[in-house]
């Protein structure tokens, strides 16, 4: 039932908001209430983060930053809500984000950035769309939907964070969670009675925009859909070559949008699927989400075994090969590239480093500095952090230990024209709070806003600059009603561009 009530406001407050856009508006204003919740998406109770919800008194002891997954934010890396950049938002405070968002289009997620918020969920996708003079490279489709994915753990992100820090593994996860919902009882055995599961409802004869992304902890997850085939038109901010897939691995952090033509018979209900990929299906069989598809003129419910996964868990020659196969429609024929740089990064099992279990890229374990880098920089302090990462170039074939999938290796080539301090991470959420990541800086030692907006306004300060934080009042930010407080924190976006949050 809590998540139930959870799912009916969250609406609400979209309809409210999307109500008062317009795509010609030069700005758009999101307010986000952020909130811990009671909901049992596997049947088991837990507290979970939420968006547009009354928040809790527990939340009111947390600090808070939100990341926005694969804006550019061009010129403003003031902007990027991670903790190598912004101080994070204290308690019962607002804060606002502003940042540009008119030189791109696609399906994007947020999520929480600190205290492995994340595993208790706070996210959700949003959608940048063309100007209405900017044609698609599809026909329009008949309806567009977000579909969220991801592995869940019935244990609360702090006894998640807490085992991490003792040197554990998490473990299998409990479940995997389509749009905040548990999956359909497939399996009486594997899914217990009572499971609020969800659906997609579609019209026969019709095309849908799907934009799936995978906001879990580690697992890479195969999304499919029985009898339907998946057309890829875009992913993370580029439209593609369109192909037709019957499924396709999305690993932690990607997304992707798929045109789905309901063209099959509505003598039934259809699955729909994402279970874990490269672990041992016998016994991760419970790792797996499952949805319903349904047709207006559906005639009754699914009652077949679900679609299969591609059979090749110890092979990952077929993924490999499925993602080289994804193609942007834009080509590079007749550009030259110099290569001014090489860096060389090394991913390798945890390692322990002053008796603690942490994760390390190229040997180096990131801990953020109590200040930012990016303040730092802007104030000119010195001993916050050190330019230590390992400076080694390439010779011969790239090693085995640059992997993306296990024992392979990929290059990534980095235009470096966006001036600020970005942060290179594993999207792994275990790997990352363990410390995989690094940070970049992109430097103009010309004084001028034309490359950087200046610091904001309303800049948090915290570590050695705690003192230079005003006190702000907070009676604006913060209602009381009983027991329960709500929390405001406002999105501005300077927009030529129609956007939706999902």
């Amino acid at each position: 039932m809590a998540l139930n009530k959870f799912s009916s406001l969250f609406l609400i407050h979209i309809a409210l908001l999307l109500s008062s856009c317009f795509a010609e508006d030069p700005f758009v204003f999101y307010d986000f209430e952020v909130s811990y919740i009671t909901a049992s998406p596997l049947g088991v109770p837990q507290q979970v983060c939420s968006f547009f919800m009354w928040l809790s008194s527990s939340f009111l002891l947390a600090q808070f930053s939100e990341v926005w997954s694969g804006i550019q934010q061009r010129r403003s890396s003031w902007q990027d809500g991670l903790p190598g950049i912004n101080c994070p938002i204290p308690p019962k405070w607002n804060w606002t984000y502003q940042f540009q968002v008119k030189d791109q289009i696609g399906s994007f997620f947020y999520f929480p950035s600190l205290h492995f918020q994340r595993a208790a969920g706070g996210f959700g996708g949003f959608i940048i769309n063309n100007r209405d003079i900017i044609p698609i490279p599809f026909n329009a489709p008949d309806g567009d939907m977000t579909i969220l994915i991801g592995d869940w753990y019935t244990r609360n992100h702090t006894k998640l964070r807490k085992a991490l820090d003792a040197g554990k593994d998490l473990g299998m996860p409990d479940g995997v969670l389509i749009n905040g919902k548990g999956p359909y009882r497939y399996n009486d055995t594997l899914v217990p009675d009572g499971i609020d599961y969800e659906t997609i409802n579609v019209h026969p004869g019709k095309t849908y925009r799907l934009r799936v992304h995978n906001v879990g902890i580690s697992t890479s997850l195969n999304f499919r859909i029985q009898s339907h085939n998946l057309l890829i038109v875009e992913t993370e901010g580029s439209y593609t070559v369109q192909q037709n897939y019957t499924s396709l691995d999305i690993h932690v952090g990607q997304s992707y949008s798929f045109l789905l033509t309901t063209d099959q018979n509505a003598s039934r209900d259809y699955y729909i699927v994402a279970s874990a990929r490269f672990m041992n299906e016998s016994q991760w069989k419970r790792v797996t989400g499952v949805a319903i598809l349904r047709y207006s003129n559906s005639k009754g419910k699914v009652a077949s075994p679900l679609p299969d996964p591609p059979q090749d868990e110890f092979d990952k020659t077929f993924s490999m090969s499925q993602a080289r196969s994804i193609r942007f429609r834009n080509t590079l024929a007749g550009y030259v590239f110099l290569l001014s740089e090489l860096k060389f990064c090394r991913n390798k099992p945890p390692v322990t480093i002053g008796g603690k279990r942490l994760t390390t890229l190229s040997g180096v374990s990131f801990v953020n500095p109590a200040t930012p880098i990016r303040l730092a920089d802007q104030f000119k302090l010195k001993g916050v952090y050190k330019l230590d990462f390992p400076n080694r170039s390439l010779t011969g074939p790239p090693k085995m230990e640059t992997s993306v999938y296990p024992g392979a290796w990929t290059a990534i080539l980095i235009s470096l024209d966006n001036v600020g301090v970005w942060n290179l991470r594993t999207e792994n959420l275990d790997s990352w709070y363990l410390g995989q990541e690094t940070y970049m800086r992109v430097v103009n030692l010309e004084k001028t806003n034309k490359t950087e907006f200046p610091i904001p306004d309303n800049a948090l300060y915290c570590g050695i600059l705690s003192k230079m934080q005003k006190p702000q009042d907070i009676s604006f930010a913060t209602s009381i009603t009983g027991s329960r407080s709500k929390l405001l924190v406002t999105v501005l976006m300077l927009a030529s561009v129609l956007l939706h949050f999902r």
